[in-house]
Formats: C-alpha cells, structure tokens, sequence
C-alpha cells in the first residue's frame, strides 16, 4: 500500500518471516492493540524512517499480527524488511482504516497480496456467506489457500492468468466476473489490489447493476 506516515510507532519484536513465494513473504509479531479485520497498520525499520501501510492478514482473536508483503527491489521498506529474522524489531503503527468485514454475504474480490484484508474477516470467523475471488499469476500466488479451502468449498475461486491445472479458473478476475449471470446487485462486493484491478472491477460490476455504495475498494500500490 501507500507511504503515507502514521502517527506513533511502537516497537515489536518480530517472531517470523516467512517466504511464500519468489519476492512475497509474511511477517509476524506480537499483537501490541486490537484490531478489525480488514484494518491496516504502518510499518517502519526505525522511529522516523520510511513508513509503509499494510492490511492485517491474521484474525481479530490471534495473539499475532501477520502482514502480506511483496519485496519491492529499490523499495524503501521492504528489501531492508525480508531480511529481518526472528528476535529482530520492528516499527508498528496502531490499526485504523474502514474497510471492515461483516457477517452479511458479499463477495471478496482480491489479486495478489490483496486477499490479506480476506484473511483476516476470514480468520475472525466471517467466511459464512462469502465467496472469494482471487487472481493470481501463478499456482503459488493463491496465499492462505490452505484456509480458504477448507471452509470456503465451492466459494472459493482462484482465478490464475499464467499457468492451468486442477481447481485454478484460466484466467484474470475481470474475465472471470464478465458473465453477467455471475453478477448480483443486491450483494456487497470488497474489492481488494492494485488499481489496474480494483478499477476494471469496479465499472464492470457498475454496468452489471450494481450500486456504486455496494461497492468497497483498498487499492495496493
């Protein structure tokens, strides 16, 4: 997400980092505030250095925060963040932000790391009612997979537009959802990546019908 700064930092100590794929990797601490799912915090390798926001990809209840990053080569953040290891610290912000799950049924539209935000409503228990859309270029881009199917059997779908093979959709998100029989006005649609994707979404589910307030987007830059 975006380099904005935010407020106070407190110090963590990071517990892992884990790689999940080339340059994509999860990094955990102790929770140090409640959160919402789909809430974001600001990370920082030192008070006053470069801040980068992220969503929260760990559920309301866990004792850790998971974050869901892309290693940005000639980033700031994240070249600098891959190479912490467990016991080193690290620079959180406190949870903010309105893209909040809730128990009613919608459909959660991500590419990428966007499906952290879905981790984490998933994570607290809001997957009832949900179906999951996520685009990936690859078999290994579908992150948390494990989770989602298997709870989400049938209302999860992983949309990949590089590679085929048993349970993966050929294809991108927007032509997966260009079937107007897909497409239900009366639900809300959570729409969650880069705003190439989160754009293209957004006017398609516009022409299908569906209200522009029935429609929340996070874009990732």
């Amino acid at each position: 997400m975006s380099d904005l700064s935010r407020g106070d930092l407190t110090a963590v100590t990071v517990t892992g980092n884990q790689e999940l794929a080339p340059n994509v990797r999860v990094i955990s601490f102790p929770r140090h505030q409640p959160f919402r799912a789909g809430q974001t915090v600001s990370l920082a390798l030192e008070p006053g250095g470069p801040q980068r926001i992220y969503s929260i990809a760990s559920g309301e209840h866990e004792k850790e925060i998971r974050i869901l990053y892309d290693v940005r080569h000639g980033g700031k953040v994240t070249p600098h963040m891959s190479r912490l290891s467990s016991g080193d610290t690290l620079f959180v912000s406190s949870p903010s932000g309105t893209f909040l799950g809730t128990p009613e049924p919608a459909w959660w539209i991500a590419a990428g790391t966007g499906v952290a935000p879905f981790a984490s409503m998933f994570l607290s228990g809001m997957h009832q009612g949900k179906v999951l859309i996520h685009g990936g270029k690859h078999r290994q881009s579908f992150y948390f997979s494990g989770h989602f199917l298997s709870l989400m059997e049938g209302r999860y779908i992983r949309c990949c537009s590089r590679e085929t093979g048993e349970g993966l959709w050929p294809g991108r998100v927007t032509a997966y959802l260009a079937r107007p029989e897909l497409i239900l006005p009366e639900v809300k649609y959570y729409l969650c990546g880069s705003t190439e994707m989160v754009v293209e979404t957004r006017d398609l589910l516009i022409r299908r019908g569906v209200p522009f307030a029935r429609i929340l987007a996070e874009i990732y830059f």
